[in-house]
């Protein structure tokens, strides 16, 4: 399968789904933890095919959803400095904070600017020189590279005006503690195809050595899919542990080593706070020290404090997998993208956005 249209080959998708059913006959829960899969898999109706055996959750793959409240707020309370250009992801905008959003800051007047790259902050800094740019650092390795693409170009460049509040959170780590906890019971790993296109399927392997949990590494067509739950479970069903690739065609086993290198020069390992996990040690990026300056929250002496979600909302546990969109009160009622209570109804990776735009839930 060499071309993009036999990934989305209907006939063949359906074959697949068939060697799935057959496959094995006993309850198994597979968790995929990367928000594209999840819309992908609703938007296919793979969901929906598979039989009742086979148990798919979504974990916390959703980089907007896992970014603590704390942060949010802080983000927000940022922007009503005069001094200061917010610049943002597009899907940063509408998530909610305890009293505002930054969508709703914006609207009042306040500096807050969409950019598609942190390259695009780095410009409006240059054009900007009396304002601090902050940019708002969120996302997985996904987005590491670019972040400390520009902090190096700022720092070679003599930006001073240019900084990152950051958020990033990495992969792997995170996902031991989701098979440490006992309550999810998880039998194999639909493993993030964006992430592993710059880490590659190596950093996964400690899932079977460590705990014999397969993990597969697939792209976002339903074809894509289909094969990596084939795949899983093959091993699941003969008691195999593996770290399998089937996304060969954009990820190595070693991953991109032109976008590690560039964060492994900027940044280094940190812990990090995730909506609905807390703080989990290793799972986030920070920028070295030699970078500070463009640490927004050394440079402006800024203190996240953690806040409470939001009453109601079941976007923590969600992302753990231990409920879904449907288990909360809110959903689809006060909860919906035209007024979102949770940050997994905003972002279009978001587990309550894919339930709410594919399950018709109105």
């Amino acid at each position: 399968m060499k071309y993009i249209k036999e990934f989305r080959n209907p006939a063949f998708v359906k074959n697949m789904i068939k060697k799935i059913a057959a496959s094995v006959n006993r309850e198994i829960t597979i968790m995929e933890v990367c928000g594209t899969h999840t819309m992908s898999i609703f938007r296919s109706g793979i969901r929906d095919l598979l039989p009742s055996n086979i148990r798919l959750v979504s974990g916390p793959g959703c980089p907007v959803c896992v970014t603590s409240q704390g942060y949010i707020d802080s983000a927000i309370e940022l922007s009503k400095n005069e001094e200061i250009i917010i610049t943002t992801f597009g899907d940063m905008m509408k998530v909610p904070g305890n009293k505002s959003s930054l969508q709703k800051e914006k609207a009042l007047g306040r500096d807050i600017r969409m950019v598609f790259s942190p390259l695009d902050a780095v410009k409006i800094a240059k054009e900007n020189p009396h304002k601090e740019v902050i940019f708002l650092g969120v996302g997985f390795e996904t987005t590491a590279p670019t972040i400390a693409l520009s902090v190096e170009i700022a720092y070679r460049e003599n930006i001073k005006n240019y900084s990152v509040l950051q958020s990033i959170k990495t992969m792997p780590v995170v996902m031991k503690q989701l098979v440490l906890d006992k309550e999810l019971k998880i039998d194999g790993f639909l493993c993030p195809g964006h992430v592993s296109a710059i880490i590659g399927a190596k950093p996964y392997e400690f899932l079977a050595k460590e705990f014999g949990i397969p993990a597969v590494v697939a792209g976002f067509e339903a074809g894509d899919i289909a094969i990596g739950l084939y795949e899983l479970l093959v091993m699941i069903e003969n008691n195999i542990s593996e770290v399998k690739n089937v996304y060969g065609r954009l990820v190595k086993y070693e991953g991109n080593e032109k976008a590690l290198e560039i964060i492994d020069n900027v940044m280094e390992a940190s812990d990090s706070d995730w909506r609905g996990l807390g703080k989990i040690e290793g799972t986030g990026l920070r920028l070295k020290d030699k970078y500070n300056l463009f640490d927004a929250e050394k440079k402006l002496d800024i203190k996240i404090k953690e806040t409470k979600s939001l009453k109601g909302c079941l976007c923590g546990e969600i992302l753990k997998g231990k409920n879904n969109p449907l288990d909360c009160e809110l959903f689809s009622k006060i909860c919906n993208p035209l007024n979102p209570v949770g940050a997994c109804m905003v972002s279009e990776e978001g587990t309550c956005a894919a339930y709410y735009k594919y399950k018709n839930i109105k």
